[in-house]
C-alpha cells in the first residue's frame, strides 16, 4: 500500500511551500504564487484528495449518494 500525501497534510504543505517559493523566484507576484502552487499540485493526481476514509466522513446516511 502506497501512502500518498493529501491536501492539508504536512508533506502537502511542505511541497506547496517549495512550489510557491519557486514561483516567486520565477517572477510570479507574491500574491499569485500561492494560487500557482495550489494549481500545480491539484493537477497532479498523486496530490489530490481521495475522498472520505470512513462511512462517517461521507456525511449523513440519508444524504449519501446510493452508488458511492
Amino acid at each position: 500500500m502506497i501512502v500518498v500525501p493529501e491536501p492539508g497534510s504536512k508533506k502537502y504543505d511542505t511541497r506547496r511551500a517549495r512550489l510557491r517559493k519557486d514561483a516567486e523566484r520565477a517572477g510570479v507576484s507574491d500574491q499569485d504564487a500561492n494560487a500557482v502552487a495550489n494549481e500545480s499540485l491539484q493537477e497532479d493526481e498523486r496530490w489530490r484528495s481521495r475522498g472520505p476514509k470512513t462511512e462517517r466522513g461521507r456525511g449523513p446516511k440519508g444524504e449519501r449518494p446510493e452508488n458511492a
